[in-house]
């Protein structure tokens, strides 16, 4: 058998015989070179004397022989021949011609080795050539001077300066050579940047000192704004200067400046940056500190990303993700907190029209939509009833949690959005659900008794400003009191549709689009004081606490329990929710209705009431309406002829 060969085991190599450098090249050529006409003149360079000696071959003068091959040996003489024998040489020369002294040096990193034949493979060779120092240059055949001085840049001879100094250097103070070169070099950029642009510099100065405009430049914008389109890179520079002088308000605000000022002109000129109404900023402002405030408001410029949930009914995730990736999509896992979800970057191909989708394989959904119901976490052979279903990917969603057992009531009090709830269910394989087109506030009339129900309210929208951009100026105090009041009737008519006895069940889960405190803590405060119900995990482990003082309010402490989601932080859509677990089937009474009967009197025994006789004015006017009509029927019964 061969040789195992080690491949950890390396021999170092060194060039190979073509690739040896020839010694005395400038020698050999040196016995071909014209003798000095002139003294006075510069040395020729090395390409000169190649040219030189190659004109001189050309034409046939100097002695007749071949250059001799091989190494470095082949260029001298024999030791009985001086230059004075040879032709067409002068004495003068003798000493310019004579053979440079080559000396071996090993370079560094270059190493000495034996080669196959056993001849000594040489690393790099050192030329020393003795000068005579003259500044005499050689004029070729043709008279043109070969300097090789005239032949190079003003950059390269400045370069050829340096080379002899930096050659005795180390390579550390090389190194610090270059550092130093550099940093004088981006000083040097620096000064020129400073003379040119002492205008950058101004505009520098007057960002670092936030200035208040006045009412006339606030007036003259307003005016400007009617004819020309606002300039938005000068207003989002006003924001950011505002609010820092905002957040560090007693060393940076300008002296007679109330914050009030400050604050009226931060939310005017986010309205016109971000076009938004006056109202919803200043909901706004309420709930976030103004660093957030502004990461709020640039989150919902831009949308969230796509993101599908995997039917798991019909597939698994594995299995769906590489067959979208061979039709072309780039997609992710949406997070350790999901095992359904998929994240789409980008696709070649339609993700609601591929054959996947079309077979009910998954369901488009945003990523907050998935909270709820994983909230809710439903159990198999549950009755679930979820009250607001359109368009129906919570209910699949729940169905795909139970494994197609139990009973689902989907039920939305809109007939046009139930018929999209109706064709996911047939398309992703929902065997256990049953559709109603009922209103929700009188549910618990028509059926109750559920295990758990799931109530995604309808709301204002304010946290999927992303998707629906006119939330920022179509909202105003009363739609937010509006949805708040139907939330409040809803929630409570969940409630009472759960059944408390319920041995794996008895839980509630209310969730919003909004991130409105009046649809979210305000109702929720609100159930807790009307039914025997109290707040638990959500089982979800992120998300912030939800508020429990709101400027002048105050909620329960088990608010704590609840869960926000923001564009910014979780990069889902704004979201809030609650769970519930009843513990008593009865509704209690509040204190004026138990203090009611105790002071009404009994009045069963007493006779009804006799009717009062009308007095003043109103018995006057009761007679004068009443006058015409007896003589009217006085005078057609005169006027009826008698029977006979």
């Amino acid at each position: 058998m061969g040789r195992k060969l080690d491949p950890t085991r390396k021999e170092k190599r060194g060039p190979g015989r073509k690739a040896r450098k020839q010694r005395g090249a400038e020698v050999e050529l040196a016995r071909f070179l014209p003798p000095e006409p002139e003294t006075g003149r510069k040395k020729l360079s090395s390409h000169g004397r190649k040219r030189a000696a190659k004109r001189r071959l050309g034409a046939g003068s100097g002695p007749a022989g071949k250059r001799p091959l091989g190494g470095g040996g082949g260029g001298r003489e024999p030791p009985g021949q001086t230059a004075r024998g040879r032709s067409g040489f002068s004495d003068g020369n003798s000493k310019w011609l004579a053979p440079a002294k080559a000396k071996k040096t090993q370079a560094k990193g270059n190493h000495v080795e034996l080669a196959s034949d056993g001849e000594v493979e040489e690393g790099n060779w050192e030329m020393e050539e003795e000068e005579d120092g003259s500044s005499e240059e050689m004029v070729d055949d043709y008279g043109a001077s070969s300097s090789e001085e005239e032949e190079l840049l003003p950059i390269e001879k400045a370069a050829l300066k340096q080379k002899p100094d930096r050659e005795g250097l180390s390579e550390d103070d090389s190194e610090e050579e270059e550092e130093e070169a550099a940093e004088e070099a981006s000083r040097q950029k620096m000064g020129q940047k400073e003379e040119e642009g002492p205008d950058l510099q101004l505009n520098l100065d007057i960002d670092e000192q936030f200035k208040l405009p006045t009412n006339e430049e606030i007036e003259k914008e307003d005016i400007l704004f009617i004819s020309e389109p606002p300039d938005l890179h000068i207003i989002h520079q006003r924001i950011k200067g505002n609010v820092e002088v905002l957040q560090d308000f007693v060393v940076k605000r300008e002296e007679g400046r109330t914050r009030q000022e400050y604050l009226a002109l931060l939310r005017r000129d986010m309205a016109a940056y971000y076009s938004y109404s006056d109202f919803l900023l200043m909901k706004l402002m309420d709930i976030f500190p103004l660093p957030e405030l502004i990461n709020f408001l640039e989150a919902n410029e831009v949308p969230r990303p796509v993101t599908i949930r995997t039917n798991t009914l019909k597939t698994r995730r594995r299995d769906l993700a590489q067959a979208l990736i061979n039709r072309g999509v780039n997609l992710d896992p949406l997070g350790k907190w999901s095992k359904t979800g998929l994240v789409i970057y980008d696709s070649t191909v339609p993700i609601g029209a591929t054959p996947e989708y079309l077979a009910g394989h998954y369901m488009l959904q945003g990523a907050s939509s998935l909270l709820p119901v994983m909230a809710l976490a439903p159990q198999e052979n549950e009755r679930i009833l979820d009250m607001c279903c359109a368009p129906g990917g919570k209910t699949s969603y729940i169905a795909q949690l139970m494994k197609n057992t139990g009973m689902i009531l989907a039920n939305d009090s809109n007939a046009e959005r139930l018929r999209s709830v109706v064709g996911n269910l047939h398309r992703l394989g929902v065997t256990n659900a049953v559709v109603s087109n009922c209103d929700g506030r009188q549910f618990p009339k028509v059926l109750g008794g559920f295990d758990r129900v799931l109530l995604d309210a309808p709301c204002s929208g304010t946290g999927v400003i992303s998707k629906d951009p006119a939330v920022k100026t179509n909202k105003d105090e009363k739609d937010i009191l509006r949805c708040a009041h139907l939330q409040k009737e809803l929630i409570l008519s969940a409630i009472d549709s759960v059944n408390a006895a319920s041995e794996t069940g008895g839980y509630i889960v209310y969730c919003t689009c909004s991130i409105m405190v009046e649809e979210n803590e305000w109702v929720v405060d609100y159930a807790l004081k009307k039914r025997n119900v109290r707040l638990v995990a959500t089982g979800l482990d992120f998300g912030k606490e939800g508020f429990t003082r709101f400027k002048d309010r105050r909620f329960h402490p088990s608010l704590k329990s609840t869960r926000r989601f923001y564009p910014h932080t979780h990069n889902m859509d704004g979201f809030f929710i609650a769970k519930f677990k009843k513990f008593s089937n009865a509704i209690p009474q509040t204190q004026k209705e138990v203090a009611a009967p105790a002071t009404v009197p009994d009045t069963s025994m007493e006779p009804p009431p006799k009717k009062k006789k009308l007095e003043g004015s109103k018995a006057d006017k009761a007679q004068k309406l009443t006058q015409p009509l007896k003589k009217k029927h006085s005078l057609q019964a005169q006027r009826r002829p008698l029977k006979a």
